[in-house]
């Protein structure tokens, strides 16, 4: 998991940018419930009316409250109004502006007036209780002193002050059991009644108040959506930035790794890492920034509002959240198991699948079609199985998730219609909780769903991680030296032995000879007996186990692995060629070079014969590896390719095997001449491609059993001599024994003309091939 959160870190300031538009987002979410409770319970049960004490008011009605306070708090509220005798119809008092933004002051006010204008309105409306009073008040007055019309403020007004605040606190105590919405609502009401009792436009008033709220709730719509589609910008941003920078952290991993690597991660593993691990992780890094990061800003956020608008159903949103951490629990316990299965099933699928791909004209050529398919399908069908179960378990989640939220629904409005009934909250405050719920709710869903996509990639970043922390076995000195600047290329081993990591028994053993420049060193024996690997570390593909390897006198472990390979011209035993065209192949380790270097290069390799024949020349194009061309011709590209590098060592492994005897022969002639100043090594199974090297080593399980030219090597090595005798006709081995080195060339002649000889050697090599 750490991994993951790794990866996006380094992007913490867009990080940062996105959380800070997240909790605008959520302003904005968390606002609108509030809203549409405005709109509810002000807007439409309201009429408009917000105010709990009333900004503007007759003086009559000013007068009939003032009744039902002390002296000091009618002092007080009369301290907070002003006269208005012009504005409305009525003589009226008005709000003062400096009490109005005085939030305390109001506060006041209103606590002195709350239980007055509840009162005064209940006694103009005749409820039951307030004619109650009245009809108490009445029965304790001597007959005569009042009569039908006298109303309870007429009362009021004939009661001596202290009489008075002893009537109005027994009504407060009567009152006190009543809730506070019931009193809210009790003066906004009142306040409805003493607008209209002043002539002011009740309908403006409502129309006004819903225009100015549900401008604000579309500004905040439109502005929640404005963060929602940067945040995505910006979560896509990084997602797809990660994804950029850590396929090519791996790539760059991988292009440093040495065979021992390669060997560690199969090239399918690689691939799937590179594609489908990184995929996983960047479509979780935009889950993670769009989805996780806001959940807890609003769930949190919804909370704190719940926690304004109605603390006694709370309890709710705790019983959801506990289902829900259950649920998902159950869940991850179920199916993380199987997401790390998952991913390696894959890397099974992609490595049989691109191994029947790569290798189909040998099955096609061995009717083993039935069997690979049935390879194909024992891969895929797990594969398909473990995803069934994974899926099944996450679509179980989601109904499981709608039952909570809806029972939770139901619940609330259970709950709340009890509340509205008893007069604990308003129909919107209910509308506003069921909401927040949702959000909240929503909050833990969104977690919920990242888990579907969570234990995958985790998996996925444990593997991209695996790869990047992999030690390189061939890694650069800490303190490099320089290869000589007048170096000329003298290649020696010295007492070289070589073991695979990994392996008991030695490859090479006590390996021990000097190439020069100007001379051709030459490595046969038979298949198996180390040539290949002998040549691989020269350009450090292994590093020897003991002994060493120096170039120009310098030890190659001691140099960089660029320096070094900028002085090799390598062409492997099997032709490699790259996507693009002719042109860019050949100057693939000259990206510098002229054309005319190009040109001699293909006509050193003998390649300038097909390349001339096609119609586009140089720029025809090449497909992915060299599909498109010859086992010959891909192999003189290849030869091209290092001789247009113009290498101080030129190594061939094995390099000739594809071309004819007469392309070979010529290929040799002019290599001979280009490499006249340079070290020239050649791994060969055929004889006649290094009868005139100045050395030739023989390797036999490992070892050098011979050393030499062709003609000594004819009399001191029985192994040689098996080889040669098995490729060469009996009249160029009585040749090689009569003649010494200068009269070779004869013999070189002699083996071209010869058309019997020629048969009898392409059917010898075809023998030992096979």
């Amino acid at each position: 998991m750490k991994n993951l959160f790794k990866y996006a870190a380094s992007y913490w300031k867009a990080m940062i940018a996105i959380v800070l538009i997240l909790f605008i987002q959520a302003y904005c979410d968390l606002s609108l419930p509030a809203y549409t409770s405005d709109i509810v319970n002000v807007g439409i049960q309201q009429g408009g009316i917000e105010d709990e004490i009333p900004e503007q008011i007759a003086q009559e009605e000013m007068d009939k409250l003032l009744l039902f306070v002390s002296e000091e708090d009618g002092q007080k509220v009369m301290d907070a109004y002003e006269e208005d005798t012009t504005s409305y119809e009525k003589d009226a008092y008005v709000l003062k502006e400096s009490v109005s933004e005085d939030e305390e002051q109001m506060k006041e006010v209103q606590d002195i007036l709350k239980l007055p204008m509840m009162l005064t309105a209940g006694f103009e409306s005749g409820s039951d209780m307030t004619k109650e009073i009245e009809s108490q008040l009445k029965e304790g007055l001597p007959e005569g002193a009042v009569s039908e019309e006298t109303t309870i403020f007429d009362i009021m007004k004939m009661l001596p002050g202290e009489q008075r605040a002893a009537m109005v606190e027994k009504m407060g105590e009567q009152m006190e059991d009543l809730p506070d919405t019931i009193l809210d609502q009790a003066a906004v009401s009142y306040c409805k009644a003493v607008y209209q009792d002043l002539g002011m436009n009740m309908d403006k008033i409502q129309t006004g108040y819903l225009v100015k709220t549900g401008g604000m709730m579309i500004a905040l719509a439109f502005l929640g959506m404005a963060a929602s589609v940067l945040v995505g910008f910006l979560a896509s941003r990084v997602g797809a930035s990660a994804g950029r920078d850590l396929r090519g952290r791996v790539f760059h991993k991988v292009v440093g790794f040495s065979n021992h690597e390669f060997n560690q991660f199969s090239t399918a593993s690689l691939i799937t890492r590179s594609t489908n691990d990184i995929q996983q992780i960047q479509m979780l890094i935009v889950m993670l920034l769009r989805m996780v990061l806001y959940a807890p800003i609003l769930a949190i956020g919804g909370v704190f509002q719940v926690m304004k608008t109605n603390v006694s159903m709370s309890w709710i949103i705790g019983l959801a959240v506990i289902v829900i951490a259950c649920m998902v629990l159950l869940l991850f316990v179920v199916a993380l198991p199987k997401f790390k299965i998952l991913q390696k099933l894959v890397d099974k699928l992609n490595l049989v699948t691109r191994e029947i791909l790569t290798g189909l004209p040998v099955i096609r050529a061995f009717s083993t079609e039935k069997h690979e398919e049935k390879r194909f399908d024992d891969a895929n069908i797990e594969l398909t199985k473990t995803n069934l179960f994974v899926n099944r378990a996450m679509t179980f989640m989601m109904p499981m998730m709608m039952l909570v939220m809806n029972g939770v629904s139901v619940l609330i409005v259970w709950i709340g219609a009890h509340g509205i009934s008893d007069g604990q909250m308003q129909v919107g405050d209910m509308m506003a909780f069921i909401q927040y719920t949702m959000q909240i709710i929503m909050g833990f869903l969104m977690l919920c769903m990242i888990s579907i996509m969570l234990p995958r990639a985790a998996v996925a970043a444990d593997r991209v991680e695996e790869v990047l922390k992999s030690e390189t076995i061939i890694r650069d000195p800490k303190q490099p030296q320089a290869l000589p600047e007048q170096g000329k290329g003298v290649l020696s081993f010295d007492h070289v032995s070589f073991k695979y990591p990994g392996a008991d028994e030695d490859v090479l053993q006590d390996i021990t000879f000097t190439a020069r420049p100007g001379q051709t060193t030459a490595i046969i024996g038979s298949t198996g007996s180390g040539k290949s690997t002998l040549v691989n570390l020269i350009p450090r593909f292994y590093d020897v186990t003991e002994g060493k390897i120096t170039l120009d006198g310098m030890d190659i472990r001691e140099v960089k692995q660029h320096d070094l390979r900028e002085k090799l011209g390598y062409v492997p035993q099997k032709g490699v060629l790259f996507s693009g065209n002719i042109a860019s192949n050949i100057m693939f380790g000259n990206t510098n070079g002229t054309e005319a270097e190009m040109k001699e290069a293909a006509e050193i390799a003998q390649a300038t014969e097909f390349i001339e024949t096609k119609p586009e020349q140089y720029e025809s194009p090449i497909a992915q590896g060299g599909s498109n061309v010859s086992g010959g011709q891909k192999q003189r590209l290849s030869i091209a390719r290092a001789i247009a590098k113009h290498p101080q060592v030129f190594i061939f492994d094995d390099s000739f095997s594809a071309l004819d005897y007469k392309t070979d022969v010529t290929l040799r002639h002019a290599l001979a001449e280009k490499t006249s100043e340079s070290t020239v090594l050649i791994v060969a199974q055929r004889i006649s491609t290094i009868l005139h090297a100045e050395q030739i080593l023989v390797l036999d399980d490992g070892k050098i059993v011979g050393k030499g030219t062709h003609t000594e090597l004819l009399k001191n090595c029985e192994v040689y001599r098996e080889i040669a005798e098995s490729q060469l006709s009996q009249t160029e081995l009585e040749a090689a024994e009569q003649n010494d080195a200068g009269s070779q060339a004869e013999l070189k002649t002699a083996g071209q003309e010869n058309v019997k000889s020629q048969k009898d050697i392409d059917g010898k090599e075809e023998k030992i091939h096979g």
